[in-house]
């Protein structure tokens, strides 16, 4: 129990180390990006080029992704703050929030079929 602990809070560290060097990264360079991107960036890269096993990390991301909503509570209470904004631009804003929301999933499936015909490709030779 005390293994898989500290395992998992291992890997959340290292999640996080991603996260503040890529911050880090966007500050000097002046990038316009958030770090957090600039930290997956920098993850995929190393998962890609074989440095880093996904699966070495499994745990700590389950984690998180288990707890996304507790990201959200700050930003949701926000809203509270909007009332007048969401009762005349409401519909713009759900409007865009669904294009974007059908355009993620869209972009994600598209590059999940990619990666599975890619992969049979190569698996096959």
């Amino acid at each position: 129990m005390l293994r898989r602990a500290s395992r998992l809070l291992f890997e959340i560290a290292v999640l996080i180390a991603f996260w503040w060097v890529g911050g880090w990264i966007a500050t000097r360079t002046g990038l316009p990006l958030p770090g957090g991107v600039i930290g997956l960036a920098l993850l995929l890269v190393l998962f890609a080029c074989g440095a880093i096993r996904p699966a070495l990390l499994q745990g700590g991301a389950g984690v998180l992704l288990a707890e996304m909503l507790l990201f959200f509570i700050p930003a949701l209470m926000s809203l509270l703050d909007y009332g007048p904004l969401l009762r005349s631009e409401g519909w713009k804003i759900l409007l865009v929030i669904t294009a974007s929301t059908v355009l993620v999933m869209l972009a994600t499936a598209l590059a999940v079929e990619w990666m599975c015909h890619w992969r049979s490709r190569h698996e096959s030779r």
